[in-house]
């Protein structure tokens, strides 16, 4: 590809990433987005891949439910509501703003987490070692963070900023927890992503329903050397995935999983945006067939 055509596509990210082209329609703001994360021309009137698929969600499935189970606090009693409230992890406290955090009081691990957005978590193994100032001034750029704008995922518009505090937890490797992400569709699990070495060389494996191993990749890169047992509680992570995710045309359940117990990490409607990279191609086009788009019940755009 010439730099011509990177040149626009990379000011297009930037523009978005400030904010700058907030002004535009969504409809207009996916189609441009998209073109300049993935190359590729959007097909919204006939999407056929899973990436396209998923922005037509954005635009036209708004269920006040997504509301619910995109927020990281109010997802909770959904998950109690569902599955029960042992997999959810331990709540230490939940705060409307970083001021009212009581760093003293708090164990010498935690985990601090934004409840309106991504990746926006402060992970402490020791606060003797923890930089409060540093967090304090993450936290605060975050909880002004509105995640909706750059993707346009309609289900973090109007969520309220607040930080959840849960227990710090880590799995048999004693320094991270591996993420068992679940892809779901209308309730039914047709694929298993697995993150690991996310702090420090993010990798993801793919597998069957079956644990066998998929040479395939979203976006990170794969290792077919890296060793990663079969969940013992394999078939309770699958039956959980399905309540959690009936009646949403397309839902990813992530899990972790301690000491033979399970935990629930996180609902996500629109896996990366939309915008990842599959390789081969054909793999977002067999899970795109795998999303069965609802009938429009909102108003027309």
């Amino acid at each position: 590809m010439s730099s011509l055509v990177k040149t626009p596509r990379r000011l297009i990210r930037r523009l978005g990433n400030k904010y700058l082209l907030n002004w535009l329609p969504d409809y207009i703001y996916i189609r441009l987005v998209y073109w300049g994360e993935t190359g590729q021309k959007l097909n919204i009137k006939n999407p056929k891949s899973y990436n396209e698929k998923i922005q037509w969600i954005k635009l036209y499935d708004r269920k006040t439910l997504y509301n619910v189970i995109a927020d990281k606090y109010a997802v909770r009693a959904y998950v109690r509501e569902k599955i029960g409230e042992k997999y959810l992890i331990p709540l230490i406290a939940v705060y409307d703003n970083v001021d009212e955090i009581e760093w003293d009081s708090l164990p010498k691990k935690f985990v601090l987490k934004c409840t309106h957005g991504s990746g926006s978590n402060i992970i402490c193994s020791g606060k003797k070692d923890l930089d409060i100032i540093a967090a304090k001034r993450k936290l605060n750029k975050w909880m002004k963070k509105n995640w909706f704008w750059f993707g346009r995922e309609w289900a973090y518009k109007d969520i309220k900023p607040r930080i959840i505090c849960e227990d710090y937890m880590t799995d048999e490797s004693g320094v991270e927890l591996k993420d068992y992400k679940i892809f779901c569709f209308n309730g039914e699990p047709k694929l298993i992503e697995v993150d690991f070495d996310r702090h420090s060389n993010h990798q993801r494996n793919l597998y069957t329903l079956d644990w066998e191993y998929i040479d395939a990749t979203i976006k990170y890169p794969n290792d077919s050397t890296k060793i990663i047992n079969k969940p013992t509680q394999l078939t309770e992570l699958l039956e959980l995935a399905r309540k959690l995710s009936e009646n949403i045309p397309h839902a990813r359940i992530d899990f972790y999983s301690i000491d033979d117990n399970i935990y629930f990490g996180e609902i996500t409607l629109y896996h990366g945006s939309g915008f990842e990279r599959f390789e081969p191609q054909s793999l977002g086009l067999e899970l795109g067939d795998c999303i069965k788009l609802p009938k429009i019940i909102n108003e027309k755009r």
